[in-house]
C-alpha cells in the first residue's frame, strides 16, 4: 500500500536501498508538483548577454519543467512591435507572455520596466501554484521572495549571473541557483 511504501526504505534485488520518495516516484504515488515560474525577461536577457552568450528559451523552458516541475512559465516583457517573431516563438515554447507598453526616452533608449507586473501576477496566481520559481537578480523583488519563502511557496530563486546580482537577495543564498552554471544546458547553439 501507499502508506507502507512511504514509511520504509525498500531494498531492491541488487541490494541497493531506495528511499521512500524514489520508490513512490517509480510506482506513481508521488504527487505531481504544480509549480509556476515568473521570469524578469529584461534582467535575464541583459545578465546573460553581459556574460557573452545567448539563452536558448526553448531549452530553458524544458529545464524549468524538468528540474522544478514548472507547468506554467510567465515571462514579463516590454512590448515592441519589432519583436513579434520572438513573442510567437516564446509562446510556441510554452511561455505565457505578459506585456507592458514601452516608452521611448529622449536619448533613444526604450523603457519597459515590468517589475510591478511580475509581483502582481505572482500574487494573482498565488492560490493556483504549489511553489514559485522567480527568475531575476534584481533586488526590487526582495520583498516578494521574502514573502514567498515565509509562506513556504518559494521553490527556487534563479539568478542569471552569480557575479552580478543585488546584495538584497544574498540572504536567500540557500534558495538560489545560478543560470550561468547551466550554460551548457541552456545556451543557444
Amino acid at each position: 500500500t501507499a502508506a507502507s511504501v512511504s514509511a520504509e526504505v525498500v531494498r531492491v534485488k541488487s541490494g541497493t536501498l531506495l528511499s521512500p520518495n524514489v520508490v513512490a516516484q517509480f510506482i506513481g504515488l508521488r504527487k505531481k508538483m504544480n509549480n509556476y515560474a515568473f521570469i524578469d525577461s529584461q534582467n535575464l536577457n541583459l545578465a546573460i548577454r553581459e556574460q557573452g552568450w545567448q539563452l536558448d528559451f526553448k531549452r530553458f523552458r524544458r529545464y524549468l519543467e524538468d528540474k522544478y516541475a514548472v507547468v506554467r512559465a510567465f515571462i514579463f516583457l516590454g512590448y515592441l512591435v519589432t519583436n513579434e517573431s520572438l513573442y510567437t516563438s516564446l509562446q510556441k515554447y510554452g511561455y505565457i507572455l505578459i506585456f507592458k507598453p514601452t516608452l521611448s526616452l529622449p536619448d533613444g533608449r526604450v523603457k519597459g520596466n515590468t517589475d510591478a507586473e511580475l509581483v502582481l501576477h505572482t500574487m494573482i496566481e498565488y492560490p493556483n501554484y504549489d511553489k514559485a520559481v522567480i527568475v531575476t537578480g534584481d533586488g526590487d523583488f526582495h520583498c516578494l521572495v521574502e514573502y514567498l519563502k515565509k509562506q513556504g511557496k518559494l521553490e527556487r530563486l534563479l539568478i542569471p549571473n552569480r557575479n552580478k546580482y543585488s546584495f538584497l537577495l544574498r540572504k536567500f543564498r540557500r534558495d538560489m541557483a545560478f543560470i550561468d552554471d547551466l550554460r551548457g544546458k541552456v545556451e543557444y547553439k
